[in-house]
This record gives C-alpha cells, structure tokens and sequence, in this order.
C-alpha cells in the first residue's frame, strides 16, 4: 500500500476538504482520503499507483491547488503510534 501526501491550497473549511476528499475518491480507487484545512494537505492510502498529473488535475478541477505531492511506502503504525 502506498501513502501519498498532497499540500493543497485554498482549502478554508471542513467543506473544502469534503470536497477534496470526494473528488479523489470519485476519480481513484483509494482505500482512505483525508483533507485537512489546517494542515494544508491531503492524505491518501491506495493499493494502486496513482498518476501525479492525474491526482493534480482532479483537485485543481476543485478550485483549490495541489502544491507538492509525495509518496512512500505505507507502514501501519501501532498502539497509539507509539510502535512499529
């Protein structure tokens, strides 16, 4: 499974991140997507490789702005985060 971080732009509300998050669940087979405002950035954990260009395209067609975007491997973590 693969964790990809996108800083996004714009966002404002909690509205804003629904409308991430559905966006990229609408366009993607993702098992999990979280936006957050505060932060500035999206999470998002899928079992299949997702195109950069695509991902970018999908949340700028939102009217916010996907800024950088990274990928590693996803590594559950444990007990509170504390372990593994």
């Amino acid at each position: 499974m693969t964790e990809i971080k996108v800083q996004v732009d714009g966002m404002m509300c909690s509205m804003c991140e629904t409308h991430i998050n559905d966006a990229v669940r609408r366009a993607f087979p993702v098992k999990k997507v979280s936006s957050s405002h505060s932060k500035g950035e999206t999470l998002i954990l899928t079992e299949e490789p997702i195109e950069e260009d695509k991902l970018r395209r999908v949340i700028d067609a939102t009217g916010y702005t996907a800024g950088e975007i990274q990928s590693a491997p996803y590594r559950k973590k444990g007990f509170l985060g504390l372990f593994g």
